[in-house]
This record gives C-alpha cells, structure tokens and sequence, in this order.
C-alpha cells in the first residue's frame, strides 16, 4: 500500500486546563474548565494531512493502558494507517498537560511516556511508498534521523517541524536530511536562525508567525542567495492556540504531497492553522480541506 504523507511522531493524551490568564513562577491560579483531548504533535499533523485529503500512515509508539487504546481508535477512525504504530507493554502513552488563558495563549508540558522508544525497525518498508515524510520532535531525534535517511535514499519530500525546539539546535547530520523546516518564530531562533538552518543544507525555512503571517526562505538550485517571500494571516477569531502550528504542518504536507507548489501549499496551511484557533482543543480543532477552502 502507497501513502501520501507518513507522520514519524508523537501521540499524546492532553489534560487542558482553561483560566484566565497562565500563571507566574511559584503562582497558583483558579481554572474555569478542564478537558481532555486526543494529541501529540504526530497524531495532530496526522490528522490534519488526512482531513486535507491525504493517505496517511503514522509511525508511533502507545503505552498499553486507556489512553493509548484511546488515541489509537481515533487514529483509525481518521483513517490513519496504524499498522506501524508498536503498543509497548509497561510504560504510559504520552501525555501533554496544557493550560490556556483567555487571550487563547497557552502554556505546555509534554511528558513523552512511550513516545521515547518510537522504533525504526520497518522504516524502509513504509516511508519507501510514501510521498511525504513529515517528523516532529517528541521522539527521539535518532528516529528522526532514521526515517529522513530512508525517505532521501528513496528519493521522497522530507518536512521537520522542529517542535519541541532544543537548545542548542539540531545536529546538522539530521538538518541536511530536511528538504523544509517549518518552527514558530521563538524555535527559529533556539535553533539559530534562518541563516543557521539554510546554511546546513535545508531546503525551505517556513517560519510560522502566528498573526504576522508566514515567511519563507528558499533555496533554489539556480539561485546563489536565499529568496525570501510571505504569506499573510488569516483573519478569524481565535479561543485556543494549541493545534494550530500542527494543523498547518499536516495541511502543508498534503497539500505537497498532493503535487502543489510551495507557495499555494504554505497559504492552504495557513488557513488550516488560522481556523484550528477557532476551535477548543488538538485534534477537535483541525479543519477539513471544505473548511479550509471556504476561508480561502
């Protein structure tokens, strides 16, 4: 079986709390509301490429206990391919604990769990049929590695969403393995800068601005400096934050896996990004490609 897109990533179960505003160091604040959704940055993009029309496989790791048989029914219920996706007996699926204020900001801890052993044992088979590779970085970043290493040798697209962003970058092993790397603008700079990431071999830096829109630096073979251009926001109204760079990830990964060029692709996903703020939520907020064209 061929895939578009194959997702290399994290799924976690999220404990969202809701309060008026996040609070200070030592500070304890009253909630309003507390909620759990289905996430993880891997299941959300893998979500988001399969709502935006894309076949989508996931590689992952789940703890055999409630929460990993939850989001392994959600998974499937995307129509997500889970043949890849290891149950390991004796550690906890992964959890992330979120709190979001009342401008929509949010705050969030992510515990890996069984997210930490994600295996590489049949990368070859499934990333070899796919068109897209997309990682993040809630696994391991020898996965990573892995995987984009198997998707150049066969030739396919490669995509990091390096999130969460560690200090003091990325190894430029994995970096030269990425043919588009797209962090927020706070990651962008732990992993030292635009510059930093074209000079080590990435194709494209999609760089997420939240309200300020999209900027993307490209390298073209027959160009001898970086060329810059952006894509603006969307204007919506916004009640939760979180989600929303993963629903631009996934959307952005369907749409080139579907044969788009970057330009139309980074302005579908922006749009993806821009409703799942209007929604509560990960997995829940993610927009269909119907959704997603009517705001275009």
């Amino acid at each position: 079986m061929s895939f578009d897109v194959v997702v290399v990533g994290s799924a976690n179960l999220d404990l969202v709390a809701t309060t008026p505003r996040l609070p200070g160091p030592g500070e304890t604040v009253l909630g309003s509301h507390f909620a759990q959704h289905p996430g993880g940055k891997g299941l959300n993009q893998a979500v988001a490429a399969s709502r935006s029309g894309a076949a989508v496989a996931m590689i992952a790791a789940l703890g055999d206990d409630d929460a990993g048989r939850t989001l392994l029914t959600v998974a499937e219920h995307e129509g997500i391919d889970v043949s890849q996706v290891v149950i390991v007996t004796g550690a906890p699926t992964g959890r992330a604990v979120i709190t979001v204020d009342a401008r929509a900001e949010n705050s969030i801890v992510v515990i890996p769990g069984a997210n930490e052993l994600a295996h590489v044992d049949q990368l070859p088979t499934t990333i070899g049929s796919s068109t897209v590779v997309l990682a993040q970085l809630e696994v391991p970043i020898a996965t990573v590695t892995a995987a984009f290493a198997a998707a150049r040798a066969a030739g396919i697209r490669t995509i990091l969403n390096p999130a969460p962003a560690p200090v003091g970058g990325l190894p430029d092993e994995l970096l030269s393995l990425c043919d588009l790397v797209v962090p927020n603008e706070h990651e962008v700079e732990l992993l030292g800068g635009v510059d930093r990431l074209i000079s080590s071999g990435v194709g494209a830096v999609v760089v997420t601005r939240g309200a300020a829109g999209v900027t993307v630096t490209e390298t073209a073979a027959e160009l001898s400096n970086a060329a810059t251009w952006s894509v603006a926001a969307f204007v919506v109204d916004p009640i939760d934050t979180t989600g929303a760079g993963d629903a631009f990830c996934g959307a952005l990964a369907a749409r080139l896996a579907a044969g788009a060029d970057l330009r139309p692709a980074v302005r579908y996903a922006a749009a993806a990004g821009a409703l799942a703020t209007t929604v509560a939520g990960a997995v829940s907020s993610i927009p269909t490609t119907a959704a997603i064209e009517r705001l275009i």
